[in-house]
């Protein structure tokens, strides 16, 4: 099982890309809306990594 901070920072590494997702389909929104709507769902799927990830967190802060 992965340590607290390798979680950690995955859960940041998960946030980071979630923006970048968002933002890149925020400019593709007009011009190619069927990738725009590929990189959401992409980033719904990274959305819901981190809920498990912060449960996971949790438990593990709350077992230490």
């Amino acid at each position: 099982m992965p340590s607290l901070a390798q979680m950690t920072g995955s859960l940041h590494i998960h946030n980071f890309y979630i923006g970048k997702l968002k933002a890149k389909q925020e400019q593709l929104f007009d011009s190619d809306p069927e990738l725009a709507q590929l990189l959401d769902n992409v980033a719904e799927v990274l959305s819901e990594h981190v809920v498990a990830l912060t449960d996971e967190i949790a438990e593990l802060e709350y077992e230490e």
